[in-house]
């Protein structure tokens, strides 16, 4: 599984300080298959970028911000949105501006939803690991209230 272990406990301590409004250090919480790092190290080869590894780097900021405060989601769900997009069956997404992974599973969501989750990377920053640092339930069409 791409996830370590205890990766739920260092994701959620990680939004947990971001809900305090701290700065929450970069956290290795996993590591990609090797055939999903293939198929970003191939796509970022033809485009004359430098390879990635595998083991994967969490902050949690952005996630935060988006998806707690901006549409309502709970910590414990964005950890299950995490952890299904994380999937080992998850398929690379690349495209000219993104490097993503969806799961091709649906997903019931806890408002009605059957979602694909999606985590996007950003492969710059922190390289040579990428970092998550967005994930998606698409096809959410039904948010959480937000408080």
């Amino acid at each position: 599984m791409p996830l370590h272990k205890g990766a739920a406990k260092l994701i959620r301590a990680n939004l947990e300080l971001c809900a305090k409004g701290k700065k929450p250090r970069p956290t290795k919480i996993g590591n990609l298959s090797k055939a999903q790092l293939a198929a970003i190290n191939a796509d970022r080869s033809q485009r004359g970028f430098p390879p990635i590894d595998a083991e994967v780097i969490f902050i949690g900021t952005h996630i935060h911000r988006s998806r707690c405060e901006g549409n309502g989601y709970t910590i414990e769900e964005v950890i299950e949105q995490i952890t299904s997009a994380m999937d080992e069956s998850s398929v690379v997404q690349v495209t000219r501006r993104m490097t993503a992974m969806r799961n091709p599973a649906h997903r019931n969501d806890a408002y009605g939803n059957q979602v694909h989750d999606e985590v996007i990377f950003e492969c710059t920053a922190r390289h040579p690991h990428p970092e998550l640092f967005s994930v998606i339930p698409l096809g959410d069409r039904i948010k959480p209230t937000k408080k």
